[in-house]
């Protein structure tokens, strides 16, 4: 039964039937009757496991094909009339082009299966800062996932109305033939289209692909911004809560900080932190002209290896409920799941990420480097009061962050947006051993959005350069945090994870006005002493250290800047060749 009459949905679904043929169309409501009929055809088909009911209540495992485990950012396009609109760093393609392949694919991809409708909200149903997608899919497995990252169901028509404002979404499993795979957005019609593929990243489309690559430029579009940034609250002792937006790199700590626990030294102040989001911030200028954001997810698709009850004790508290894991170990004994760093217990009856026998003791990976679970928002304990919010939060600070050895300091803040602008597009991390083989190599990610800006990074940089105007004053200070300093040997100088607050303390008394710091040629560092201490047995005088700036390293990186700069052509905004040269200028 049709949920809507709006003509432009009505005809969508139509004419998609026409296109993939299938046996039924199924619209979703939302209800939990509904999902719940779902969860037990998938169970039924053997596309889903329930796990141990009393252990992981309402929580399920999925394998993907062995071929479909990550984002394929070769098969990843945007496909606009001119190809320098998508930029140099995009793969692009003629949408006439694109289109006529991805209809070939698709055509009768659907025969004998069910079409899927799916409604969802990116942000709380109804907040002006939310937007509309409809995800036609082949999937239960995007069903039930979409159902827990976004909002989803009859609600959302109800908002939509007759509206033609919102983003057309189709997925088709097809044969998950990796030869055949695409991932393609279509900006100029808020279209995105994914083919031969199951797993979460290139199939629910309401996540990277409409929440960042269309959203982008619906933001550029709109005046205002869709980032690839995570969302906390730091509150006080006094109970006063300010928000902070942070990029990083992959690998860098993203969702530990967004689910920070306070070292015992603050907890026993009352320092709490509050988490809004851990991956996308969609952020507008407020009636008080503040820049204002909300979390447009409903849930987190997070890396399962790694995450453990001391890398992130809040993030695995939310997995115990209502979750879907996929690639991970089937532990037999107890029906529950197992992944590499959740402890030192492997199981020794179990399955692998494939669904084979796993011998534990002979070396092999039980869980794909790339497994994931997808969990409700709601169930972790640091969730914010303010997360369901339809105005959202106002931002105090924009932080940037990498990987780097012994370039950039603990932390330092731009000195002022334009200069945070420059700060952001020459983001960078460097690659370890364990990743690459080559120790040290630079990877510029600007803004940590260079595999997720839908148009020219080009025209997104003069986007927030333009943002920047519009706010004056009233915009969040931007700062840079290295959490990865390392010693001779090698080794991380600074805890991190929950010691992380002391700097984030430092930048909330920025925006305050409230701490002092010293200029350097890259920003303002702050004074050692300013950064408390307490309760953690570190050195001031190791702190001074990475704090420094040294001068011969920045020019060195001069050069990479400039290399990285040069691909955007006379495109490159004018403001940011001023501010590299104002940064070389300063450094002699």
């Amino acid at each position: 039964m049709e949920l809507t009459q709006n003509p432009s949905v009505l005809e969508l679904v139509r004419k998609t039937a026409e296109l993939t043929t299938p046996k039924e169309i199924v619209w979703i409501d939302g209800s939990e009757e509904q999902l719940e009929a779902l969860r037990a055809e998938a169970c039924k088909t053997g596309e889903m496991i329930k796990l141990n009911e009393e252990k992981l209540p309402g929580c399920y495992l999925h394998r993907t094909a062995v071929n479909d485990v990550a984002r394929v950012e070769h098969r990843t396009f945007i496909c606009c009339d001119k190809e320098e609109d998508a930029g140099p760093t995009n793969h692009w393609m003629a949408p006439d082009k694109a289109y006529e392949m991805l209809y070939d694919i698709a055509r009768d991809s659907y025969k004998g299966r069910t079409m899927y409708v799916i409604p969802y909200s990116m942000g709380p149903i109804g907040s002006p800062l939310a937007k509309v997608g409809i995800e036609l899919t082949d999937s239960i497995y995007v069903v039930l996932n979409m159902a827990i990252m976004a909002r989803v169901g009859q609600k959302v028509l109800d908002v939509l109305g007759d509206s033609n404002d919102w983003v057309r979404g189709l997925h088709c499993k097809c044969d998950i033939d990796e030869e055949k795979r695409y991932i393609c957005h279509f900006p100029q019609d808020n279209t995105i289209i994914s083919v031969n593929s199951g797993y979460g990243g290139n199939v629910l489309l309401g996540k990277k692909c409409f929440a960042l690559r269309i959203a982008s430029n619906q933001g550029r579009n709109e005046g205002w911004m869709a980032e690839h940034m995570l969302i906390l609250g730091l509150e006080n002792p006094q109970g006063e809560v300010k928000y902070i937006a942070a990029a990083f790199p992959s690998a860098c700590g993203k969702t530990n900080l967004a689910m920070l626990i306070p070292p015992k030294a603050y907890q026993e102040k009352g320092y709490k932190v509050w988490c809004v989001g851990d991956d996308i911030a969609w952020m507008r200028q407020g009636p008080d002209g503040r820049l204002w954001a909300i979390n447009p997810e409903n849930g987190f698709f997070g890396v399962a290896p790694g995450t453990n009850a001391k890398s992130n004790p809040n993030a695995l508290a939310s997995t115990r409920q209502g979750t879907i894991f996929t690639n991970v170990v089937h532990n037999l004994d107890d029906n529950t799941v197992w992944w590499e760093g959740l402890d030192k217990n492997p199981p020794t009856n179990a399955l692998n990420w494939k669904g084979e026998k796993w011998d534990c003791t002979d070396g092999s990976k039980g869980a794909h480097p790339n497994s994931r679970f997808t969990a409700p928002a709601e169930n972790c304990p640091c969730i914010s009061s303010e997360f369901n919010s339809t105005t959202g939060v106002p931002i105090s600070a924009i932080v940037f962050g990498g990987r780097r050895a012994k370039t950039a300091p603990l932390v330092y803040q731009s000195r002022d947006w334009d200069n945070g602008v420059f700060v952001g597009s020459i983001m960078a991390s460097e690659t370890t051993a364990a990743a690459t083989g080559a120790v040290g190599v630079v990877r510029r990610d600007p803004m940590a959005m260079l595999p997720f800006c839908g148009y020219n990074m080009a025209d997104y940089w003069e986007h927030w350069f333009e943002m920047g105007e519009k706010l004056g004053d009233k915009a969040p200070k931007i700062f840079n945090v290295n959490w990865f300093r390392t010693d001779d040997e090698g080794n991380f100088i600074w805890p991190g994870f929950g010691d992380n607050l002391r700097v984030l303390e430092w930048i909330i008394k920025r925006c305050e006005g409230k701490a002092d710091a010293e200029e350097t040629p890259i920003g303002f560092v702050p004074k050692a002493e300013d950064i408390n201490l307490e309760g953690l047995d570190f050195d001031l005088e190791t702190l001074k250290g990475i704090l420094q700036v040294d001068p011969s390293l920045w020019t060195s990186e001069l050069d990479g800047i400039k290399e990285f700069y040069a691909q955007f052509g006379d495109k490159l905004p004018a403001k940011l060749r001023e501010e590299l040269d104002g940064l070389a200028a300063r450094l002699k």
